[in-house]
């Protein structure tokens, strides 16, 4: 809670402030808050769990085969906050043994800090969410996040299916539909071209909120998910099933 609360100070300095934008290797941009924000989340886990390992979107990985590991996304959203639009967070969680045990996901704009332990629920701002009790498409919001890289995947035709069968659908994005997801607030997340930084945290919540939460093959979440699906667990078999062609 103090690293992504220092972390999260930083972004709110430097947030529409114009700041300089890099691309990476990869084509992602990164700014001084994404690097300041990982070097000072990195500093104070380090100094309170010295024998831990660290893997940080920015500086990468050591100490992996450590009982205890920090996946680290500082800035998940960099997109949204180099245009200047909230939907940008912290992202820490804690695994140990391939399990996400603990998370963190903190929303400065938002002023909206997510919590999860396993077996201890899943909080938002200190208050205890639920996930929905929808069990209908027809009554389903669902939201969906980039949908440019899910339009180029196998499953497009089955998806559209899907969309023409629910209530509502959206394109939220990011740290923000898992927050309305465990609160209960919409019924599904269909998201593509992910890695673990960015859902380690936030697939602990939804679980101790009572959802599910797997890849669209319906995998368990680990190191090498780029995909997901997240539910309030009711419609969780059913969306599988259709984006299978099966249903």
């Amino acid at each position: 809670m103090e690293a992504a609360a220092a972390a999260a100070d930083i972004q709110r300095h430097y947030y529409q402030g114009n700041v300089s934008v890099q691309l990476k290797a990869d084509r992602t941009p990164v700014t001084i808050a994404d690097l300041e924000s990982e070097k000072t989340i990195k500093e104070i886990l380090s100094q309170a769990f010295p024998g831990d390992g660290f893997f940080g979107e920015e500086s990468g990985a050591s100490d992996m085969d450590a009982e205890y590991v920090w996946l680290v996304d500082p800035l998940d959203g960099t997109k949204s906050f180099v245009r200047g639009y909230p939907f940008f967070s912290v992202q820490i969680a804690l695994m140990r043994a391939d399990e996400i045990i603990l998370g963190v996901s903190n929303a400065p704009v938002f002023a909206e800090v997510a919590t999860a332990e396993k077996g201890g629920g899943a909080f938002i701002n200190d208050v205890p969410v639920r996930i929905s009790d929808v069990d209908q498409f027809s009554d389903m919001s669902l939201s969906t996040g980039n949908t440019h890289t899910l339009a180029q995947g196998p499953q497009w035709a089955q998806l559209g299916k899907l969309i023409s069968n629910v209530s509502r659908i959206r394109g939220y994005g990011d740290f923000y539909h898992y927050h309305l997801l465990a609160a209960g607030k919409i019924d599904a997340v269909i998201e593509s071209d992910v890695n673990i930084l960015d859902i380690a945290a936030l697939s602990l919540l939804i679980k101790e909120a009572g959802g599910r939460f797997t890849d669209l093959a319906g995998q368990a979440v680990g190191l090498a998910t780029t995909s997901v699906l997240a539910t309030n667990y009711t419609l969780h078999d059913p969306i599988l099933a259709m984006l299978s062609g099966e249903g």
